[in-house]
């Protein structure tokens, strides 16, 4: 992982479901003064980072991105920060050009509907783009075999 510069704010991407496990990520990192953006789904996160768009585009290569995929965007992504948040159009920047997306560190549930952490663990280390960025998940379950088959996978 590079050295985060002086000037420039540590960037967390936190994915969760929940709501409330979002704000209290959000509300806790923004204490230390962490630009955080939260999103509500592995997909989402995804997006953001960019990732899932080169797969759109070789399942549907006549996809158009349009100002309804950035409304849908904006409805369940949240990104702030101790000083300014970002606008949409600033998020429609970032997902265009996902090699400037500056994220330092990712926090994500385990359990969540359509893609889990660990799928979302899988496609973020698949990337060449991300896949040095330590991704921390989180589970209120405790189940071993969950557990062993992270740190055996990615170990």
């Amino acid at each position: 992982m590079a050295m985060v510069a002086a000037d420039t704010q540590f960037h967390v991407l936190a994915v969760d479901d929940s709501i409330i496990d979002r704000k209290l990520i959000e509300r806790l990192l923004k204490t230390s003064s962490y630009q955080v953006t939260a999103v509500d789904s592995g997909s989402k996160a995804l997006e953001f980072l960019g990732l899932n768009k080169d797969e759109d585009e070789q399942k549907n290569p006549n996809l158009l991105d349009d100002d309804d995929d950035e409304e849908r965007s904006e409805a369940s992504v949240s990104t702030s920060s101790s000083s300014s948040s970002s606008s949409g159009d600033d998020l429609h920047q970032q997902q265009q050009h996902h090699q400037e997306v500056e994220v330092n560190l990712i926090i994500t549930d385990y359990c969540m509907p359509g893609m889990t952490g660990y799928d979302l663990l899988r496609k973020i280390k698949g990337s060449s783009s991300f896949k040095d960025i330590p991704v921390v998940i989180m589970s209120s379950e405790n189940i071993p075999s969950r557990i062993n088959r992270l740190v055996k996978h990615f170990h």
